[in-house]
């Protein structure tokens, strides 16, 4: 994020003149923004995996044509990141009339209240800046949404002051016409009731705003960008037609179709408290990517990137527990805590109907799938037939939720004058106990997948028992 600069120190309209000033509108602003940072070489997109050359290209020439846009896309695809990445559109500080209600620009009144001050202050009429964060609202549509929330009402209060139902001064202004010269995200627009986006018609075509039979005609300078789950999915609601045609731009959205882009995201947004090795966060790429495919998922839903998020997170915090309470230097996660992952993973997927009771059974035989393709894809090559000798002559390796690396290093079995688990270890660039327990680790895991070594896992998951590789 860059860092925030001073406004300009200019306070009233006549200094503002005097500096050159020109005022341009928020379509204006944002095209050539955009097209100032594509020249420069810059990423307007900064933290978007996945979207180069199919979601940024269509949502770029919407902005450049001056569209309002609205996103489809199934859960946990990033929409609502994309439509934050927006306010880095605008111009960083933008001069308002200081103390108005809708944020208008000096040169360009636009409600009664802020005429009157022009007419009498002229050049003295007193401005202040805006930063470009407080030109983004957003709102999370859900049923009770109101007109009032959105358009505006009435403000009883200032009618008992004195004033006139007629008068437009009485109008307490909803979220929409308080975004004025500025973006406002409206997240799940189906879930508004229709009426509630019947009220938005006029305000996305005409540009002005209807509120109990009066219609102030204020040319609102507001971008309306939207996020929606595709309507065969939601049935909570629907984007009533008129209003889906006039937003000028409708883009579909898309989980990531590169593994690399999958890892980027779950890096990028884990917060993670041990660390997670590149081959574990892998993994769990993996298994949400096969989840994705799978026919026993149901994929209208879709499998959302928070679902891999949070399993990286969980595997983290399995390894902090087990640091702390065995006493480990480094808290480091293994294969082992992959397995409480996918027992509270379980609910953030929704299963098609007949798959009751095989729940459990298809999130691990797609985690084995993910896991097996994360062994070929970083130890082939390797020769594991040493390991596996030693183990059909009796030896066995013992790790679990408790067993620390140290404990686990010491129990594996002598190979001789085989360099066979520093070949594992370097291959997946491991430095310390922990990550090097961790890479022997995923090679018997692999041995196990390809059926040439045995398993013994705990009865109960979770209950701190050991795994026996043997």
């Amino acid at each position: 994020m860059t860092e925030t600069t001073t406004p300009p120190a200019l306070h009233t309209v006549g200094q503002l003149r005097a500096s050159g000033h020109q005022h341009r509108g928020l379509r204006d602003e944002i095209r050539a923004n955009l097209l100032a940072m594509l020249a420069a070489g810059e990423d307007p997109w900064p933290g978007l995996h996945g979207f180069e050359s199919t979601v940024i290209p269509q949502l770029e020439r919407a902005l450049i044509a001056g569209h309002d846009v609205v996103l489809l896309g199934e859960r946990g695809q990033g929409k609502t990141r994309l439509l934050r990445t927006l306010v880095g559109l605008l111009d960083e500080w933008t001069p308002v009339i200081e103390g108005s209600e809708l944020g208008e620009h000096p040169y360009e009144p636009v409600t009664a209240a802020s005429r009157r001050r022009v007419a009498e202050l002229g050049d003295e009429l007193p401005v202040a800046w805006r930063h470009r964060e407080e030109r983004y609202a957003e709102k999370l549509a859900t049923p009770d949404t109101s007109v009032a929330d959105l358009i505006g009402d009435v403000d009883p209060m200032k009618v008992a002051e004195g004033r006139s139902l007629g008068d437009p001064e009485t109008i307490h202004f909803g979220l929409i016409p308080r975004s004025h010269r500025g973006i406002v995200a409206i997240n799940e627009l189906p879930d508004l009731a229709e009426r509630i986006q019947v009220a938005m018609l006029n305000v996305m075509e005409e540009r002005d705003i209807q509120i109990r039979g009066y219609v102030l005609r204020l040319p609102l300078d507001v971008l309306v960008v939207a996020s929606a789950n595709p309507e065969d999915y939601t049935n909570r609601g629907r984007i009533i037609t008129p209003l889906k045609d006039r937003f000028g731009a409708e883009i579909r959205t898309h989980y990531p179709t590169r593994i690399e882009d999958e890892i980027a995201v779950i890096r990028q947004e884990a917060h993670l408290v041990a660390d997670v090795p590149d081959h574990l966060v892998e993994i769990l790429a993996r298994f949400t990517r096969e989840l994705r495919g799978s026919n026993a998922i149901d994929q209208r839903s879709g499998v959302s990137a928070r679902f891999a998020i949070a399993g990286a997170e969980t595997v983290a915090a399995a390894a902090l527990h087990r640091a702390t309470v065995r006493g480990e230097p480094e808290a480091v996660a293994r294969i082992v805590d992959l397995e409480t992952a996918v027992d509270v993973l379980g609910g953030k997927v929704e299963f098609e109907t007949g798959e009751e009771g095989r729940e459990a059974e298809i999130l691990e035989h797609l985690l084995r799938l993910a896991t097996a393709q994360t062994v070929t894809a970083h130890l082939a090559g390797i020769d594991l037939g040493l390991l596996v000798q030693a183990v059909e002559n009796g030896a066995s390796v013992t790790t679990g939720e408790q067993v620390t690396a140290r404990d686990f290093l010491a129990g594996l079995p002598a190979l001789g004058e085989s360099d066979l688990y520093d070949q594992v270890m370097e291959r997946l660039g491991a430095h310390n106990d922990g990550q090097r327990a961790g890479a022997v680790e995923l090679a018997l895991e692999g041995l196990f997948l390809a059926r040439r070594i045995d398993k013994t896992v705990p009865e109960i998951r979770g209950s701190g028992g050991e795994t026996v590789y043997g």
